[in-house]
């Protein structure tokens, strides 16, 4: 979020932090402590101990006085959008399909802002640091999805985006300024998108758009792999054909809703 945003007199800090608080908890960090929160919402211990007690009080949140974890009550925060999101209804038994064919991890994601957000997975083994699950965020420009979602897009738009992302090299392969241009052109032209070690050391990630009812690209699926198990080849030989199925009858099915 820019810093105008962060100045302008509509934007509420406590509200802000009080998110950053919740955002801290996540599959690989459940329960955290007083001090393991503060430092991941970067806040002071103080801050943190307040909204943690007005979530618990709310339901949000519950603790045994060291450790706190979100309650399910949490998920009511994405239940307005998720119920009328019908994209990862229909688009999972597609990857269901999908993943039995290549028998791989599969997932499909749309864009906010600068990040995908994952809204659907399969998955067969875990091939990343970090654990994969409904709402993880990851940069777009970094990823395979991410790169499909940002060539859909108009190049105005595209520069935008571009322009807002903090395009730090996540290791030594990741494309960032004209390279990554130049990167999004030929996806907009191949109509698919494949990361090489960009987003991770080992992973290999091929991604297709699905489109609208209007032709507009409003989500992305992908087939995950390691770079040391599986040869490029056999992706694009295997994997590529098998995703453009996949994301054509996607395609197909949003066109009837």
């Amino acid at each position: 979020m820019s810093d105008q945003t962060h100045d302008s007199a509509d934007f509420v800090q406590s509200l802000a932090r009080g998110l950053s608080v919740i955002r801290t908890f996540d599959g690989d960090h459940a329960s955290l402590s007083l001090s393991e929160v503060a430092k991941r919402a970067s806040i002071p211990r103080a801050a943190a101990r307040r909204f943690l007690r007005t979530l618990e009080t709310l339901g949000y949140v519950r603790s045994d006085e060291r450790l706190f974890s979100l309650t399910p009550h949490v998920l009511e925060l994405g239940f307005s959008y998720l119920s009328g999101l019908s994209l990862p209804e229909i688009v999972q038994p597609h990857l269901e399909q999908l993943s039995r064919r290549v028998d791989e991890s599969v997932s499909a994601a749309v864009l906010d802002g600068t990040d995908i957000v994952y809204v659907a997975r399969v998955h067969t083994r875990r091939i990343m640091s970090v654990r994969i699950t409904i709402g993880t965020r990851f940069p777009a420009y970094a990823t395979s999805m991410g790169r499909v979602l940002l060539a859909g897009m108009t190049d105005a738009a595209r520069s935008v985006a571009l322009e807002a992302s903090a395009m730090a090299p996540l290791t030594e392969r990741t494309r960032t300024g004209a390279d990554l241009v130049a990167e999004l052109d030929r996806v907009r032209a191949q109509g698919w998108a494949m990361v090489d070690g960009e987003l991770e050391p080992g992973l290999r990630s091929i991604a297709a758009p699905v489109h609208g009812r209007d032709g507009s690209v409003v989500a992305a699926l992908n087939v995950s792999t390691s770079t040391h198990r599986v040869t490029e080849e056999r992706v694009r030989g295997d994997y590529l054909p098998a995703l453009l199925e996949t994301a054509a009858a996607v395609d197909t099915e949003l066109r009837l809703v």
